[in-house]
């Protein structure tokens, strides 16, 4: 997973990040991972399976790859996924093929993916993952946004806040903690966080070598 980063002006080969956002729904982690991406050319997203049905305005193979049950078992079984979890009736995955080409080609992976996906990715590659979660404001503030973007109904919306609950109570499991309360702000926690991961001296591969060139040439 060790590339020259564009980023780098030694050119320093180092470990790809991939980089986990997670939050309860509604507390504005897509809103953030598209600025993310936007800011950060050499970021790529990873882009989950589904056997949830396309909602209007949705792209296959852009917001997600749309399967039937039948074919996600058989990448199940195949061990096709990095992750994959059983979330409000239907089944979410992440393929590993698309996010090895990814790091192959130098770009570190960004993951939209919740405390169960940001385990089992973790258990998985280990110290190339970073795991941010965003906390909502208040769980009255999360209930509002939700509300408010009327793309759910009432009993989908209280679905929801119930599993946000759950979900907050494994914030511990992240290496990272952020409260959203302003979107700008928490964009740009989030910026610097990925800055410093890819600085970590852990990630830097290509660094022994620059360091040999520096003693022998003394």
């Amino acid at each position: 997973m060790a590339d020259a980063r564009e980023d780098d002006p030694h050119k320093f080969r180092r470990r790809g990040v991939l980089f986990v956002l997670s939050s309860p729904s509604g507390a504005g982690k897509s809103t953030i991972a598209r600025k993310l991406l936007a800011a950060e050319p050499s970021l790529g997203m990873s882009v989950s399976a589904t056997t949830r049905p396309m909602r209007p305005g949705e792209v296959d193979g852009k917001d997600y790859h749309f399967v039937d049950l039948e074919r996600f078992r058989e990448m199940v079984s195949n061990h096709e996924f990095l992750e994959w979890a059983h979330v409000f009736g239907h089944r979410y995955g992440t393929p590993r093929g698309p996010v090895e080409a990814m790091l192959k080609s130098g770009q570190d992976v960004l993951f939209d993916i919740d405390w169960q996906g940001a385990q089992q990715l973790y258990q998985i590659a280990g110290g190339d993952v970073v795991r941010v979660f965003v906390l909502p404001p208040s769980m009255e503030e999360l209930h509002r946004r939700l509300t408010h973007r009327a793309t759910d109904s009432m009993e989908v919306i209280e679905a929801r806040m119930a599993r946000a609950a759950a979900e907050v109570s494994h914030w511990d499991g992240y290496d990272y903690v952020l409260v959203n309360d302003d979107v700008e702000r928490c964009f740009e926690c989030v910026r610097t966080i990925l800055a410093a991961e890819r600085l970590k001296r852990s990630r830097q591969t290509g660094l022994i070598g620059f360091i040999r060139g520096l003693t022998t040439s003394t």
